[in-house]
Parts: structure tokens; sequence; C-alpha cells
């Protein structure tokens, strides 16, 4: 079970350095020097078009595969720790406060 672990928590740091990539590569609306102006004459028939519907699934699924290693690393943990999952599982019994070294 931990060997499953690891490998999730690799595919998952993978997919977030891909993901970070993916995004910064996209170009925002009307990023280029006309759109500065309010044109839209300067994005041609083909190219960035086709580029930005590539990148715009890149990022859904790797936001997909994001999405799910999280979860399924949150279940591994949970399952795999032999601890409490309180949050007040830690909390010591008594309520003096602490001595001072003073």
């Amino acid at each position: 079970m931990q060997i499953f672990f690891y490998v999730i928590v690799v595919v998952h740091v993978i997919v977030s350095l891909f993901l970070i990539g993916v995004v910064l590569l996209q170009q925002g609306r009307s990023a280029d020097l006309a759109g500065a102006f309010g044109g839209q004459g300067s994005q041609t028939a083909f190219g960035p078009r086709a580029a930005a519907n590539v990148l715009t699934r890149l990022t859904t699924w790797s936001a997909i595969i994001f999405m799910c290693t999280s979860m399924a690393l949150t279940i591994l943990y949970v399952r795999g720790s032999n601890r409490s999952h309180s949050v007040l599982g830690d909390t010591p019994s008594s309520s003096a406060p602490a001595k001072s070294g003073k």
C-alpha cells in the first residue's frame, strides 16, 4: 500500500508541474497588440485557435487528473494512518497553564 501511495505522490507532482506549465503557456483573451486597441484582426484563421483548443484540452485533463490524485492521496492517507483522526485527539487532558522557566 505504501508503494501505491508513493506512486500517486509522484504522479501528483508531475501533473502539478505540467498544469502550471500549460496554464502559463496559454495566451490570454486578446493579449496581442491589436487586443490592446480593441481590434480582433490579428488572429489568423487556423493558427492560434488550434493551439488554444489543444492547450484548453490539456488544461482540462490535467486538472481532472490533479483532482483525482488529490482525492486518492487523501483517502490513502486516512486509511493508512493509525493515529486518531480527530482534531482534538492530541490535546492535553489538564487545563492548567504551562509553568514558565523563570
